[in-house]
Formats: C-alpha cells, sequence, structure tokens
C-alpha cells in the first residue's frame, strides 16, 4: 500500500547511503548464513533485502507469529518477503509463557526476546548457518531498550547499531532499493499498549488490535490504543485529529462494542514508548 510520506533528511547525499548500503553488505559477507529477525518493519525489511543481496539462498527472514503481532503486520510481513525474494518463514511464539512478560515489567522486552533470540539461534542452528541477525538501528539506543540488552547477551547482530545508521538513513537505504515500505509508519507489538505493571492478556490484546484495526480502516496510518482497562487512550498524529472527530460517534459505537467504557483523544497525540516517561 501507499503510506503518507515519513519525514526523511533529503540532506544526506545519495553516494553517502550508497556508502552505507556497502558498508553493511560488506559486513554481511563475512557470513556462510544469516537467518534475519523479521518483522516486516523498515528496519527488519532494509536489512533483510541487504542480506538477501550478500548470501542468496543462505539467508533467511524469520517471522515469529504470535498472540502480539497485528495480523495487519503478518499479512505485510509476508508480502513484503516475497518481494524481495527471501525465504521467509514463520515459527509460532508465544510470549504470554513467559511469565515475567505477562508480568509487564519495565524490562518486557528483555524476556520476549530472550525467548524469541534463543528460538531463532535454535532455528538457525537447524539450517547450519552460523549468525542471527536484528534490525535494531542507532537512533533507537537512546531510549528504553531492554531487549537491545538481550540482543547482546546472546550475541545477535545488530549491524544498523553497530555502525551507527540511524532510523532516517535505513529509510533513505530502504528507498534506494526499491523497498515500497521504505516510508512505512513506525510500528510496535501490541504489548506496548500496556501500562508497566499491569498484566497481559489475550482477551486485552485483542481488544486493542481490533480497536487499532478500526482506526486504519478509516485512513489513520500511524496510532496507537492504550490500553487503560476499560479506558482507550488514542494516539495519533495531530494531522489525523480532524479525522478522528469527524469519525467520533463511530469510533465510539465500535471502541464500546469492544468493551471500552471511556474513549479519549492524547492530545499530545502520537508518541512511540510513550509508557517509557514513568521511568
Amino acid at each position: 500500500m501507499k503510506y503518507q510520506s515519513s519525514p526523511v533528511s533529503d540532506e544526506i547525499p545519495d553516494s553517502c547511503i550508497h556508502e552505507r548500503i556497502e558498508q553493511v553488505s560488506d559486513f554481511l559477507h563475512k557470513f556462510d548464513g544469516i537467518l534475519v529477525a523479521f518483522s516486516g518493519g523498515v528496519d527488519s525489511s532494509v536489512l533483510a533485502a541487504l542480506t538477501y543481496q550478500a548470501l542468496g539462498n543462505r539467508s533467511i527472514a524469520v517471522t515469529a507469529q504470535s498472540q502480539t503481532l497485528p495480523r495487519r503486520e503478518l499479512e505485510c510481513a509476508k508480502r513484503t518477503a516475497k518481494d524481495i525474494g527471501i525465504k521467509h518463514i514463520l515459527i509460532p511464539y508465544n510470549e504470554l509463557e513467559e511469565p515475567e512478560f505477562v508480568k509487564n515489567s519495565v524490562n518486557r522486552c528483555y524476556h520476549c526476546k530472550t525467548g524469541l533470540f534463543r528460538e531463532l539461534l535454535a532455528l538457525a542452528d537447524e539450517f547450519g548457518f552460523d549468525a542471527v541477525a536484528d534490525g535494531t538501528n542507532a537512533s533507537e539506543l537512546t531510549g528504553h531498550r531492554p531487549g537491545h540488552r538481550a540482543a547482546i547477551e546472546q550475541h545477535i547482530l545488530t549491524p544498523f547499531a553497530d555502525m551507527g545508521i540511524t532510523k532516517d538513513e535505513i529509510r533513505r537505504m530502504g528507498r534506494s532499493l526499491g523497498l515500497n515500505i521504505w516510508d512505512k509508519p513506525q510500528q510496535a507489538c501490541l504489548s506496548s499498549r500496556f501500562p508497566y505493571g499491569k498484566t497481559i492478556t489475550v482477551e486485552g490484546l485483542k481488544q486493542v488490535e481490533q480497536a487499532e484495526e478500526f482506526l486504519f480502516d478509516m485512513g489513520i496510518e500511524q496510532y496507537r490504543v492504550r490500553h487503560h482497562g476499560n479506558t482507550a487512550r488514542i494516539e495519533i498524529p495531530e494531522l489525523f485529529f480532524r479525522t478522528l472527530m469527524n469519525n467520533k460517534d463511530t469510533i465510539i459505537v465500535r471502541f464500546k462494542e469492544l468493551g471500552y467504557t471511556y474513549i479519549s483523544l492524547d492530545l499530545e497525540g502520537f508518541r512511540s514508548g510513550s509508557f517509557d516517561v514513568s521511568i
């Protein structure tokens, strides 16, 4: 699909972007086989494309089919992997079997990624590959990233982060590579909609997914429905405020059908990781 373009800086010369691509490609060529942790987002898609270019059939993209991955994102991942040409495997993974994840502490992502990387490393070993790679970028390292700590502990390759490659550069790389998702809005797993300390449940995840799907279907491309029990706090970019208000009556009806008693619009707008403010 076509997205309203995410802002990227054209101050970075194309020659620098091509150098970045070559830098990552040279690094990937050092390995006999790489399994890419593939969510279908911009970062993992660019990494998968570069890995496939470097290693061909000695590369595989693997998506964890879990209850925290929206079905829309799963379908997008399938399409993007097909466009890239890389072999794509879906594996079952249930974060809700990780007790520390369900408790939803500030280190929730650490426990999720530790379990997931364990599965991916075992799968890479089955294929005779010598590495698993993750698309974490340098722009993310300034925030609260317990999942990156899990990657370091388990020796997962994170070439973008290690080479200081930013989100903006990755989008430019994706555009240069011809990926149609290069400007795709940033996504996060559904568990990020729950305040820290509030138990994550199957029912709550489904409730959030259906609420966000409803917003997407009315043309709102970037969104978070923060789940505060019986209250839904909607975060969207300010440019979509009018769209939401024009449809507020239908939103109220649908969200109440899903089980929310109160529906609010966060006037600060969309903020990735807004729950991290508390820590």
